[in-house]
C-alpha cells in the first residue's frame, strides 16, 4: 500500500484493504505529511527490495506520482526498466502535481509528473469529480504509463470522503490485476 499525501486514515479502503487481508502492508518508512520526493522514494524502494516475492503496489493520490517517479528513477539507474521486481501497480486517482488549480503547493515537489510506460500491468482509477485530478489528465497518466483505464464515475477523490468502505470494486480490480500478471507469468 502507497499512501498519498496525509496517508490512509482508518476510514480509507487503503486501511480496510489492510486489516481484512494479511498479504497487504504499507510502506512504512515515508512520512507521509510531508511530501519529500528522494526521501519517499527511498521508502518505496526500501519496503519494494524488502519483499520476499514481486508485490503488487497499490497507490493512492500523490502514491501515484511516487510510483511514476520510481518507475523513472529505476529506468535512469539501470539503463531500462524490463526488470523491475514489481508485479503489477493499482493507481487510484492520481493526484496532479503538474497543476496548481488541482494540488496543494506541497505536493509539487513531484512535479512533473513521469510519462514513461511502466515495465509491469498496471491500471489508473479515476473519478468524474476528483478535486485533484481532472478525468482527461487521469486518462493521459493511464495512457502514458500502458496502464488500463477505469472510470468509476462520480467518487471524489476515491478517499475515505467517498465512503467506500472495503471498496470492493476497488479489490476487484487489483485481483483482475494479479490474474494478468499470472497469465503474463505463464506466456
Amino acid at each position: 500500500m502507497v499512501p498519498g499525501l496525509g496517508g490512509s486514515d482508518s476510514g480509507h479502503w487503503q486501511t480496510h484493504w489492510h486489516d481484512r487481508h494479511a498479504s497487504c502492508e504499507f510502506v512504512q518508512s515515508v512520512n507521509w505529511n510531508l511530501p519529500e520526493r528522494e526521501s519517499w522514494l527511498a521508502g518505496l524502494d526500501l519496503a519494494i527490495h524488502a519483499c520476499a516475492t514481486p508485490p503488487l503496489l497499490v497507490a493512492h493520490s500523490l502514491g501515484c506520482a511516487l510510483v511514476a517517479h520510481w518507475v523513472a528513477q529505476a529506468h535512469k539507474r539501470n539503463g531500462g526498466v524490463s526488470n523491475l521486481p514489481v508485479r503489477g501497480a493499482l493507481l487510484v486517482a492520481p493526484a496532479d502535481v503538474d497543476s496548481e488549480a488541482h494540488t496543494p503547493a506541497e505536493t509539487h515537489v513531484f512535479a512533473p509528473m513521469p510519462l514513461s510506460v511502466f515495465p509491469f500491468p498496471s491500471t489508473v482509477v479515476a473519478s468524474t469529480n476528483d478535486p485533484y485530478v481532472d478525468p482527461v489528465r487521469a486518462k493521459l497518466f493511464a495512457t502514458a504509463w500502458g496502464a488500463e483505464y477505469t472510470n468509476v464515475g462520480p467518487r471524489g477523490h476515491i478517499n475515505a470522503d467517498s465512503h467506500l468502505g472495503d471498496w470492493q470494486e476497488g479489490w476487484d480490480l487489483l485481483t483482475d490485476l494479479y490474474r494478468e500478471d499470472e497469465q503474463l507469468s505463464r506466456a
